[in-house]
């Protein structure tokens, strides 16, 4: 049994370039589906946030028609409200990372208002790569690599990875309101970004990096990532 640390977002809001909140979250999907895929292979998950804080779910994430179907959606709600890892999220600024083997990081808006700029989350992940223990983030999880700056330099630059594209933002109507693009800021600290087709299952895995580009990469991401862990 491996010990895997999710790193979740605290806020529920994201400020927009004019000064505007945008309600927000985690995306259910992109936490629920690698919780189960990693309990199943009878991993143990730990959750930590900025400030232990009880993570908050996108509400737009447990829609039937954001996840196609009632059912996926009723499931994906059950298991958000009823989920110990969620309900019992330790600080972020407490963890040790000796006590973890892999990190995983989901999306939803939520991690480009805290995680992006969180030193503990930044701290665990480039900690994490420099042991070589699994690493994996989903979508707007990559933000959290923003954070993971050493002495000037990004310590995931020259790794090729993938998340929330440019393109995907503009389809969701929010990149003009986005006070900053997470494909900029990867690209810009370096990351050799891959960008897929909008909105289609995309992973990319380079060493002990696993990244993957939006909801619709979810369960490929934690097959990725579970099969890295062994």
């Amino acid at each position: 049994m491996a010990k895997i640390l999710f790193i979740m977002t605290a806020a529920d809001e994201w400020t927009l370039n004019d000064g505007t909140k945008h309600p927000t979250g985690y995306w259910a999907e992109e936490a629920v589906v690698p919780l189960e895929a990693l309990k199943h292979a009878g991993h143990q998950v730990t959750v930590a946030t900025p400030g232990g804080v009880v993570p908050p779910v996108d509400a737009a994430s447990l829609t039937d028609e954001a996840n196609g179907d009632a059912e996926t959606a009723a499931h994906l709600r059950t298991v958000v409200a009823s989920a110990d890892e969620f309900a019992k999220p330790v600080d972020l600024d407490g963890v040790d990372l000796a006590d973890y083997d892999a990190v995983y990081a989901p999306g939803g808006h939520g991690p480009m208002e805290d995680l992006a700029v969180n030193a503990d989350a930044g701290r665990l992940l480039a900690g994490a790569l420099r042991a070589g223990k699994p690493v994996g983030l989903v979508c707007h999880g990559l933000a959290a690599l923003l954070a993971a700056d050493e002495d000037g330099v990004n310590a995931f630059a020259g790794y090729r990875a993938t998340g929330f594209t440019n393109a995907e933002e503009r389809l969701a109507h929010l990149a003009d309101k986005a006070p900053w693009l997470l494909q900029d800021r990867l690209e810009a600290a370096g990351i050799d970004f891959v960008a897929a087709d909008p909105f289609t299952a995309h992973v990319q895995v380079d060493r002990n990096l696993v990244t993957a580009q939006n909801p619709q990469s979810s369960a490929a991401a934690a097959e990725a990532l579970t099969a890295l862990i062994g």
